[in-house]
C-alpha cells in the first residue's frame, strides 16, 4: 500500500477527501458560458487540463480539448502513465510549477459535470454470486438458484449505449407491457416495480480484434465508474423469455462523472473468491484483479432525508472485469475504445449488503425501512445515490456520487 502523496492544494490532503493526489480521476466539466473540457478532480477543485495544454504546461496532441476522454484512452498505456506522472509532479507539495498551475484550478462547486467519455457499446453482466443466488432463490427455489452455466461463465447481455447518462440526469419511470401471474393478457402502463442495480462499470481503453487473455484484458481497462443499471422488474418478468432483458433495461444506466483509473486503484487489488468448480483455462487470473472498494446506496424521498439502504464491497464479485472482458472477446468480438462493461449487481452475504431493492425487499414481501416510511421498489420523486471508495494508509480513492431522481406521471411522462 502506498502512502498519501501530499499536495500543495490543502483540501486534497484531508483523509476524508475522495480526491487526493493519489487518485486524480478524469472527467469532463464546463463553467458558465464555456465549452466542456477535460479535467481532473483534486481536493475540492478541478484542474483544467485543456487550459494547461493551451498554456504549454502539458502536451498531448491537443486531445485534452475534445470534451471526452476517448482520444486520450486511444493513445495507449504509455500516454496514460505519462499524463498521470506529469500531473502528480505539478500538484505535489513543493512543486516548482505551482504559480503557473494555480490559475487553471476551478472550484468544483462552480463547475457542471458532463459525460466523461463517449460510450461505444454497453454490456451488462450477472456476476455476483450472492445476487444471483438471491434472485434465483426467489424465482426458482434455493436448489435451482444458479443456472447450470453460472459457475463456469460470466453471463451477460448487450445493452444500450444510447441510454447511458451521467450522474444528476433525471430518470423517467419506464412504461411497457405488464402481466401479472393471474392476468389473462398483458396491459401497457408504467412500471410498478422499478429498481436500482448497484454496479461498477469498467471502461475499455484499448481496442482489440482478437480474443484477449485475462492479463491482456486487465491492461486494456482504462478505469472504473460507479454504475446504476435501472431495472423495471415487472416489464422484465414478462419480456425476458426466451432472449433476456430488453426494454426493462433500456430506460437509463447512470454512471458517476469521474473515471477512477486502474493506476489509482492499483494499491487496492483483491482476489476473486475460491472456485466451487474450476474455471476453464482462458478465464484463469494470473493475480488479484478485483478491488477492495466499499460501496453504498442511499435513498431519499423527494424533499426528505436520505437512508442508506445498502453497504457492500466490490470484492464480493465472483468474476472480475478482466475476466468479463476476456470472455467477451473470446468469440473474436471486436472491442472498442469506450466500451463499457457493467459488473452486474454487487451483493454481499447479509441482507444489508444486497445491491437492489428486489433483493432488499425480497420481491416486495419484506419492505425496507427508510426515514418516514418503507420502500419495496422506487417511488416517483425518490433520489437514489451510489457512493464508493477504497481506503488505506491515511487516504481514500473515491468516485464521487452517482445520483438519479425518478420522475413519474406528475412530471409529464
Amino acid at each position: 500500500m502506498t502512502d498519501l502523496i501530499r499536495s500543495w492544494i490543502a483540501s486534497a490532503n484531508d483523509p476524508a477527501c475522495d480526491f487526493p493526489l493519489n487518485n486524480l480521476p478524469y472527467g469532463v466539466f464546463s463553467t458558465a458560458g464555456g465549452a466542456p473540457r477535460c479535467g481532473t478532480a483534486i481536493g475540492d477543485h478541478i484542474l483544467d487540463l485543456h487550459g494547461l495544454e493551451q498554456a504549454g504546461l502539458l502536451e498531448f496532441s491537443n486531445q485534452l480539448r475534445t470534451g471526452r476522454w476517448n482520444e486520450i484512452m486511444a493513445m495507449g498505456r504509455d500516454t496514460w502513465a505519462r499524463l498521470r506522472r506529469e500531473v502528480i509532479k505539478m500538484l505535489q507539495e513543493g512543486a516548482e510549477a505551482q504559480a503557473r498551475v494555480e490559475p487553471h484550478l476551478v472550484p468544483m462547486a462552480q463547475a457542471r459535470l458532463h459525460m466523461p467519455f463517449a460510450v461505444s457499446e454497453f454490456t451488462d453482466f450477472y456476476a455476483s454470486r450472492h445476487h444471483a443466488q438471491n434472485v434465483g432463490t426467489m424465482f426458482r427455489g434455493a436448489e435451482n438458484a444458479l443456472p447450470p452455466n453460472w459457475l463456469h461463465i460470466p453471463i451477460g447481455y448487450n445493452g444500450r449505449a444510447s441510454s447511458v447518462v451521467v450522474s444528476g440526469t433525471p430518470v423517467r419511470r419506464p412504461q411497457g407491457q405488464l402481466k401479472g401471474p393471474d392476468d389473462a393478457a398483458p396491459r401497457f402502463g408504467p412500471s410498478q416495480r422499478f429498481d436500482i442495480e448497484l454496479e461498477m462499470g469498467a471502461i475499455v481503453g484499448q481496442p482489440s480484434e482478437r480474443p484477449l487473455s485475462v492479463a491482456e484484458a486487465f491492461d486494456n481497462i482504462f478505469g472504473y465508474v460507479l454504475l446504476n443499471d435501472w431495472s423495471a422488474r415487472d416489464i422484465q418478468a414478462w419480456e425476458y423469455q426466451p432472449l433476456g432483458p430488453f426494454q426493462a433495461k433500456a430506460t437509463a444506466t447512470t454512471i458517476s462523472p469521474w473515471i477512477v483509473t486502474a493506476a489509482a486503484l492499483e494499491p487496492f487489488r483483491a482476489d476473486t473468491p475460491d472456485r466451487e468448480v474450476p474455471l476453464l483455462d482462458y478465464l484463469n487470473e494470473p493475480g488479484p484483479m478485483l478491488y477492495d472498494i466499499d460501496l453504498e446506496v442511499g435513498l431519499a424521498p423527494e424533499g426528505r432525508e436520505e437512508t442508506v439502504i445498502c453497504r457492500t464491497n466490490y470484492r464480493e464479485m465472483y468474476y472480475s472485469a478482466p475476466q468479463q472482458l476476456a470472455h467477451h472477446s473470446s468469440s473474436g468480438c471486436p472491442m472498442r475504445v469506450g466500451d463499457l462493461l457493467g459488473s452486474g449487481t454487487i451483493s454481499g452475504p447479509e441482507r444489508g449488503n444486497r445491491g437492489s431493492l428486489l433483493e432488499l425487499s425480497w420481491g416486495g414481501k419484506e419492505p425496507v425501512e427508510i426515514a418516514g416510511g418503507t420502500r419495496s421498489f422506487i417511488e416517483d420523486g425518490d433520489v437514489l445515490t451510489l457512493r464508493g471508495h477504497a481506503e488505506g494508509q491515511g487516504y481514500r480513492v473515491g468516485f464521487g456520487a452517482c445520483v438519479g431522481q425518478v420522475l413519474g406521471d406528475r412530471n409529464g411522462s
